[in-house]
């Protein structure tokens, strides 16, 4: 199974392909990106009788995006690729997913992905 995972946006997006599938799903994630992330794709994956284990590729869009979705998207599954031995690749912009599939069909693994924000990012304030 590949997993494909956007949180480039408020919208967070994950596809599973499985099988010659592709099952897409959109959580509404806001703010809680960091809390639930983890439950959310553990969620889509048990629809599919799918645990981590039966993951053997990893997808992501990079960038550009939201400083933290991609902040966090990018830690959690950069770290559930190399816990499982998982290789990761990425994409970038609107076709991200097919530059992704294209590397997978190479057998390309990044080993870690980073951010591409194509702007500085704009930290605000506390509000406290």
């Amino acid at each position: 199974m590949i997993i494909f995972l956007d949180t480039s946006s408020p919208v967070c997006r994950l596809s599973l392909k499985d099988n010659g599938l592709t099952y897409e799903y959109e959580w509404a994630s806001d703010r809680n990106l960091a809390k639930g992330l983890l439950s959310y794709i553990q969620d889509q994956l048990k629809k599919h009788n799918k645990s981590w284990s039966d993951i053997d590729y990893i997808g992501v869009k990079s960038g550009p995006g939201s400083f933290t979705g991609l902040r966090i998207g990018l830690t959690v599954m950069n770290t559930l690729a190399d816990t499982n031995k998982v290789p990761i690749i990425s994409g970038r912009g609107d076709d991200w997913m097919e530059e992704a599939d294209k590397k997978i069909s190479n057998n390309i693994d990044e080993k870690i992905i980073i951010p591409f924000y194509d702007s500085e990012p704009n930290i605000t304030t506390p509000k406290k």
